[in-house]
Order: structure tokens, then sequence, then C-alpha cells
């Protein structure tokens, strides 16, 4: 049987040039994560020390251990399942190969061998450069050159992260000894139809010996096949009767059947592969209709409105992330009321860690093909890397039934056509034989059960602009740069696969990244750890439109660049979800971050949920209630995602800013499952005037709505109580309180609420539970809430 030994342990790192200092070094890990551990560098992501360490990526390095392959096996193989990016791998200065991807696993013979193994990293820098200059330069959103080889892009910078290109053994590295065959590679291709599950199993092993017999049997949910392995690959069927459907959280359950399958030469089983499968149907409704081209995703015949989040790598040096911490993450999207991650393409292909955990979780996984922001050249020695790691990942990923669409790219068709790269490129190649030719071919060859789409945005054909709203995906992005987020609602794309609004982390995220700082909105900490272009003067645009900017008072500006986040993707997500089934999906950019940074995140670098990640909670849920101003005036619309119909009655609230009730009326409805029941609201109730706003309530769900931007609105000055309770506390207001937020981390940084942004009118009270904070206190409490104020 195949025996695997991970090498973890001995390994050093040294500078390529010849430093006499030698550096204990951790695999899997990264250059930077080892000069951190060993003290030579400051943590890059406190203060301003980012550009501290930018020295890193400009060096070579070679990372060393010593390597005795010794085996009583016929073959024993040095397994990298990932090197960042570009090296030599030598034993005893005898080299065993180069390697210029960082998506790619590689294998190496070493069968017998012993010596000192070396893994020398060249600079990305220096080969990005080198390939430039090959094939000629490449427009892209960003100046750096991470167009040039196939390396997380984000490593390089991005609009939210920082600039730290990173090298290192960046995933585990093992010594597998093996005899006679292994299984080299399966694609399982899983169906389900009448309540019988299909699996079909395609082997490709690698032999030792190519005259020995072989047979692979299989076993899943109880049924077992055997097959006999012709040469190189062989086909082993399974047929499951009655299997349970898998299902995105919020419509089922998400069972996952154990598939093993075996290797056997006679009686002597060689190599196993086990894997989890679930069976499920997925398609991609892109049907041409009388409002354009749909983009709807269906699982089990169920047509879904997409709730979803783009997910960026959890870190900027991703040897840190861990099972858990993809976990904790993903469990806290699931919790918000997510069932769709899309993988962003100037990321990774994630750790088997992430798909599991989606697979668990319900989360439909939309994954990218690593392509961002930039026109790609598509010759060599770029396209057989492309070939070579869409293969690979296309057969790794396959097994996880959370896998639901693969997508070309990010942004580049758009780019292509609106951001002057046509003429730039002048007939060079730019990446569209990738996303139009090579990566479907792939995709239909290797995993024909799963859409394919060429990339977001697109329309479908170059016939139309590739951002049209009405025909497949759409960026929302001239909101939030030029324009107010009342703008979402100036159309109803087919589906928003991008859409966001800045805010800065939480406070105790800010004290941790900026130490002994003052802050302050440009404070030189605060605009480091800003990287959007023009970013503060957005977010000061952004608040303009809607409140008196707070002048030199931070904890202000920090309070209420919250709120208009939340604010901001309410507006965008209360619009499009009444719209449904026209839209059918919406993805926020983005879940998290990779670093402390003001940025589109529900979720800070420090792991802290922000005000939008609560808001998105209330947004994503089965039953939303939400007020939208249409031509005839303010509706309801009663957005029902839940399979049972929801009925019975509103209670509809016209009320003065002094807590007057000026006009009611109950109002009854009924939204059968998976629809919108659209409300008229009556003329009378209709609010007039920046006093008065509208009130609708209905099982415990409220929408308001004020015609006018707080900073016309005459609020009363804020009178609540607050009291200690077990597990937290109570605020009852005397007045209205507008948008009342609880910044639990300003209590003890492990602090953390379970409630976001709420409104309460005169006489209503919240309880809103807090852990991590051991010593609670009425008037710490107090201090640590905020809510909306009288103009000053």
């Amino acid at each position: 049987m195949l025996q695997a030994t991970p090498l973890t342990d001995g390994w050093i790192l040294r500078h390529s040039e010849g430093a006499e200092a030698v550096l204990p070094a951790s695999v899997p890990g990264c250059v930077h994560t080892d000069l951190l551990a060993a003290g030579v560098i400051p943590d890059p992501f406190l203060g301003r020390h980012e550009t501290d360490v930018a020295w890193v990526g400009r060096r070579d390095w070679t990372y060393e251990t010593d390597l005795d392959a010794a085996s009583d096996h016929e073959q024993t193989d040095l397994v990298f399942d990932g090197l960042d990016t570009v090296a030599e791998i030598a034993l005893d200065g005898q080299l065993l190969g180069r390697v210029r991807n960082m998506h790619r696993s590689y294998r190496f013979d070493v069968t017998g061998l012993s010596g000192r193994l070396s893994v020398r990293f060249v600079s990305a820098y220096a080969e990005a450069e080198a390939v430039r200059g090959k094939l000629g330069e490449r427009p892209a959103a960003y100046a750096e050159p991470y167009q040039y080889l196939r390396k997380m892009a984000c490593s390089f910078g991005w609009d939210w992260g920082p600039t730290l290109v990173t090298a290192g053994i960046w995933r585990p590295v093992r010594l597998e000894h093996w005899s006679t065959a292994r299984i080299a590679r399966v694609r399982p291709l899983v169906a389900v139809e009448q309540g019988t599950g299909h699996v079909e199993l395609v082997v490709d092993v690698e032999r030792t010996r190519v005259e020995a017999p072989l047979t692979v049997e299989a076993t899943v949910g109880g049924v077992r096949a055997r097959a006999e392995i012709d040469g190189a690959s062989g086909v082993v069927r399974l047929e499951v009767p009655d299997v349970r459907l898998w299902w995105p959280r919020g419509y089922g359950e998400q069972p996952l059947y154990n598939v093993e399958l075996r290797l056997s030469h006679g009686s002597e089983a060689l190599d196993v592969w086990r894997r989890r499968i679930g069976f499920r149907t997925v398609e991609l409704d892109r049907r041409a209709d009388a409002h354009g081209t749909g983009f709807t995703l269906v699982v089990n015949g169920e047509r879904l409105f997409a709730r979803g989040v783009n997910w960026i790598p959890d870190d900027v040096f991703p040897s840190r992330v861990t099972r858990a911490r993809y976990r904790e993450r993903l469990r806290q999207a699931a919790d918000a009321g997510v069932d769709l991650v899309r993988v962003w393409g100037g990321g990774l292909y994630e750790s088997e860690d992430f798909y599991d955990a989606c697979d668990e979780l319900g989360l439909l996984v939309w994954q990218d093909f690593p392509f961002a922001c930039a026109a790609y050249p598509e010759e060599q020695p770029l396209r057989g890397e492309v070939e070579a790691e869409a293969r690979e990942n296309v057969v790794r990923l396959m097994p996880h039934p959370s896998l639901v669409l693969w997508n070309g790219n990010n942004e580049n068709l758009w780019g292509f056509r609106d951001w002057g790269w046509e003429p730039r490129l002048a007939g060079d190649s730019w990446g569209e034989g990738y996303y139009l030719g090579l990566l479907p071919r792939v995709v239909a060859e290797l995993d024909p059960t799963r859409p394919y789409t060429a990339g977001s945005p697109w329309s479908g054909s170059w016939e139309r602009h590739p951002n049209d709203p009405a025909h497949g995906t759409h960026h929302s992005w001239e909101v939030w740069n030029r324009e107010d987020y009342a703008e979402y609602r100036a159309d109803v794309p087919r589906f928003v696969a991008e859409f966001g609004w800045q805010a800065p982390p939480a406070y105790a995220t800010l004290r941790r990244a900026l130490p002994g700082e003052e802050l302050a909105a440009d404070s030189p900490g605060m605009l480091h750890h800003q990287k959007a272009d023009d970013g503060n003067g957005k977010l000061r645009r952004g608040l303009e439109r809607h409140f008196a900017f707070p002048e030199g008072d931070f904890d202000r500006w920090h309070y209420l660049t919250q709120v208009n986040q939340a604010r901001a993707v309410a507006a965008g997500i209360e619009h499009w979800r009444s719209n449904w089934p026209v839209c059918a999906g919406t993805i926020v950019w983005q879940l998290n971050d990779c670093w402390p940074v003001t940025s589109w995140a529900a979720i800070d670098g420090d792991g802290r949920e922000k005000p939008l990640y609560h808001e998105l909670r209330r947004l994503y849920a089965d039953r939303l209630l939400t007020l939208q101003v249409r031509e005839r005036g303010p509706e309801l619309a009663v957005v029902n995602q839940s399979a049972h119909e929801w009925a019975g009655a509103v209670r509809l609230r016209r009320m003065s800013v002094d807590g007057v009730v000026v006009g009611e009326a109950s109002v009854g409805f009924g939204a059968e499952g998976r629809t919108v029941a659209l409300v008229a609201v009556p003329k009378d109730l209709e609010p007039v005037g920046p006093k008065e706003f509208l009130v609708a309530d209905a099982d415990g769900l409220r929408a308001v709505h004020f015609p006018a931007p707080d900073r016309e609105v005459p609020y009363p000055r804020p009178e609540f109580e607050v009291a200690i309770v077990p597990g937290g506390i109570k605020v009852t207001a005397r007045t209205l309180v507008r948008d009342l937020l609880l910044q639990a981390d300003r209590l003890h940084p492990d602090a953390r609420a379970d409630t976001g942004l709420v409104t309460l009118l005169p006489g209503e009270e919240v309880t809103i539970r807090v852990r991590g904070w051991e010593t609670p206190d009425a008037d710490a409490a107090r201090s640590a809430l905020y809510c909306m104020e009288p103009a000053r």
C-alpha cells in the first residue's frame, strides 16, 4: 500500500546570495512568516511596516532540508502540493526540476536518493519582469506585474490589500512510497435521476510494472462495484438507489456520501482514494426573456435567488489559514444567511478545507479561475501553465457538491471593452482565448456536470456590452466610485455579482493595527490602511450626501461610515430582492479581509463583524420587509424566500420624529413560497417632509422609510436607559433612537455583540447579547452605544 511521509521538520531558510544568517523555516509557510517568527522583520500588518518589508519580495530565497528517500517500495516520489512560485528543486546540487506556478502541485521521482534537498525561489518580480520583456506590455488595473506569472494576484496589492509579494513552500510536502501502481487521478462524475444516484469514477494510474493486471473497487452508500484497469486508465460505475439530495442551506439538508476507491494487484491493495460527494443537480438558466437574458441558478430543479458574498484570500499569507479558520469564517457567512460564496479571481483555488466546510454548511461555491483585472498573455510560458493548472484544479474540486459554477475571470472582458485596453493592445493576446476557448473546453471535457461562464461581468455575447445589466452578470461600481447608493434603484440587473461600499474596521482592530497613533480619518496609519483610489474622499462624499460631516470627531466619523456602509448595501439588496425573479442574485463585495484595512468587507481583518455583517443577517433572511419608493409612491415588498406561504397583516404607521403617530392602518398580505408580494401604502400614510417617516411591522420584522436625508431630519436628542441583564444589556428608548449600535469591542477587544444597527420607537426596548465581556457595567455600555443625534 502506498505510504506517505510528511516532510515538515528540519527545514531552514537562507538568502540565496549566501548571507551567513540561517533561519529555521516552517513548512508549509512562506518567507515572510519565517522572517517574522525569527524577529528579522516587523509585523507588516502594523502601522506602516508594510513598506519596511517590501525588500523581501525582491530577493531570492532558498529552503533546505535533508532528504532520505530509502524505502522497500519500487518508487518514491517527492510531492509538493504548492510552491510559491518560481523555483528550482535540487538534491545535492542535481536538478530535479523547475516550477513556475503557485496554483499547481508537483511530483519528482527520488527513488533511492538521499542528500541535501534545496528549493531555490526566484523573486516573483524578476520572473514577471522577464516574461513581460519577452511577451510585451499588457494593461492592468494596477501597476504591479501580476499578469505575467501564475501566482495569487493580490499578493502584489489590491484596493483592499497590502503589497507583500510572497515566496515559499506554501502547501504540504511529503514523500510517497509505492510499488506496482498508484492512483494518479480520479474524476468523479456524479448525477441523480429519479431518486437514483449515478457515480462514474474515471481512474488514471501510474505504473512501475506495465504487465501487472490491476483492478479498482469502489464503494458508495453501501453499493460496491469493480472494474479492470486497461493500461493507464479505467472506469467504475455505481448506481445508488434512494439517495438523499444535497441542498444549499435554507432549502434542505446536506447529506454527504463517503466514496472509497481501492486499487489492487490481485489480492494486494496498492492505493486508496477517499472523498465525500453529494447528489444534486445544478443548471444555469441563461434563457432570453422579456427583460433580457437571465442568469438563474437552479439546484435540484429549484430556482434560487442567490444570497452571496465575494471571498478573497483570508490572509495575505495564505499558509496561515487553518482548517479551523476556514470553518469560522464560513460559519459566519452561513449565520448571516449567505447561501453562495464566490471565490474571486485575484486569489486562489482554495484548500480542501474550504470546500469541505462549504459542503457541510450548504454554501454554494462559484469558483473563478485565477484571472483578475488585467490583460493576460496567451503565449508560452503562460499558456501551458494555465491549461495544466485548470486541468488539475477542475479534477481536484469535482467531488464537492457545493461547487456549482466555474467562471473564467474577474472583469477582464469588461476591461477590454471599457478600460482602454483594446487600442493599447493593438492586436496582442489578452486572455480572450482562455475565457472563450481553453477554459470552457477543459471544463466540458473534465467536468461536464457543472456550468461554465466566461467571466464576471459578462453579458453572454460581444454583441452586447459586457456589463449590460439586462444580460447575464453585472458589476455595479458607478455607485461608490461616483454615485450615491440611491442609484442602485435605477435598474434591475439580472444578477449582481459585485457591489459594495467601504467602511473602516472595528475600533479594536484599528487600535491593534495602529499602536500608539492618535486615530483620525486622515491620520498617517489610517491613510496607509486605506488602499482604494481616493478611498477617503469617496467615504467623505458618500457621507456628505446623507449626514453633516463630523469634522475632527473620529468616533463619530467611524460610526457614521459604518452606518453608511450598511445602508448602502441594504439599499441595493432590498431593491434587487424585491424584483425577484427578474433579478436572481446578489453577491456583496466582500465578506472578508486579508489584513486590517478600511474596505468593503463585512468581517474585518481581525475577524470582527462590522455592522454590515449584522445587516446582512436581516437582508438575507428568508423573510424580508422592505419599503420601496416607486413611481406611484412608497410600496411594501414582502419578500418570501422560504418554501411556505407567508400571510398576515402588516401594521403601517406614519410617524413624526417626536414619536407621534400621524396615521395608521393594518393591511393584509400573502406571499407564496419563493415569491414577492407587493402591498400599496395608502396615500394618507405617505410621510411628508423631513419630520416624518413610515414604519411597517409584521411578524417581528420591520421596515423603515425616511423620505429625507439624515442631515435634514430634526432628530430629537436621543434618550434611553441602559440596564445590565444576564448575558448582555437592555436598552429602553424614551425617544426615537435611530440606528442604535453597540460597539462591543470598545468594552473589551474580545467582546462581541449579537445585534447590529437597530431603530427603536419611544417605549420600545432591545436586548443585546454580549459575549467576551467579563465585567459588565451599565455606564461602560452606554459609552459604547452610538445612534443618530440632532445636527450640530
